[in-house]
């Protein structure tokens, strides 16, 4: 008899609860939502405009705080650390993507990449940061600086910095929101290489289909709640999903 080894989870939420305000104008972003994101996937949220989906990715990161639940990165309860320990693992374990690129004007591609390692006094593994850039194509792109690059090249040294310091789970928020179809599918692409051919982790929250179909699995929520999973999925089929919690509201 065989038996199957269960997916480690990379980061995870249980019984997760997050209210904002108090009294009559309590706001329940999240309602007892339980997720676990496996390790060396790539996992989508989706979900209509308010359905937590955003809130959840910032508890799960600790980014924010639960009002009830747990979240976890690795085996580690986030609520069970102190602001100072928070904030180093937030540097160590995990990476951001985010819509805006957030690149320091001054610096290179080359240091924008390695920031967060300088700014924690590590020196970073050089071979893991050279296979880096050539997984988002910036080899000939080292010494330039950030207004010297298209939108999707700053969002390729984002991601590259994201994975620099090879963190348990990278997440990315609308990481394609401020480019154009071509460049996000490039950046869309490399998010997926990045996972396949470096093991890592990424949660991504998106709006779109189309990006949503790069990942192995889609989780929508709808009203705090996890409503539905879809692996494998298609463009047309996450559109058809969202279709029906327009008509369901």
């Amino acid at each position: 008899m065989t038996t199957t080894t269960p997916e480690r989870a990379a980061a995870r939420v249980a019984d997760a609860v997050k209210v904002y305000g108090s009294g009559d104008t309590a706001v329940r972003a999240l309602d007892g939502v339980d997720v676990t994101f496996p390790a060396g996937r790539f996992t989508a949220i989706m979900g209509p405009s308010g359905s937590g989906k955003s809130t959840l990715m910032h508890c799960a990161a600790g980014l924010d705080t639960l009002t009830s639940g747990s979240a976890h990165i690795g085996d580690t309860e986030l609520g069970a650390l102190d602001d100072r320990r928070l904030t180093l693992l937030r540097r160590d374990r995990v990476g951001f993507v985010f819509q805006a690129f957030n690149l320091v004007p001054t610096l290179t591609v080359a240091e924008n990449i390695t920031l967060p390692l300088d700014l924690a006094g590590r020196a970073g593994d050089r071979e893991w940061i050279d296979a880096l850039v050539d997984i988002v194509g910036l080899r000939d792109r080292l010494r330039h600086r950030p207004s010297e690059l298209s939108g999707g090249q700053q969002q390729r040294v984002a991601v590259a910095r994201a994975f620099a310091g090879r963190p348990d789970v990278v997440f990315a928020d609308e990481p394609t929101g401020n480019l154009d179809s071509r460049s996000g599918a490039e950046v869309l692409g490399l998010l997926g290489r990045a996972v396949r051919q470096t093991a890592r982790t990424v949660v991504m929250v998106t709006h779109d289909p189309v990006a949503a179909a790069h990942a192995d699995e889609v989780l929508f929520l709808a009203d705090g709640r996890l409503a539905d999973r879809m692996p494998a999925p298609t463009a047309d089929k996450v559109l058809d999903r969202m279709k029906a919690f327009e008509v369901r509201s």
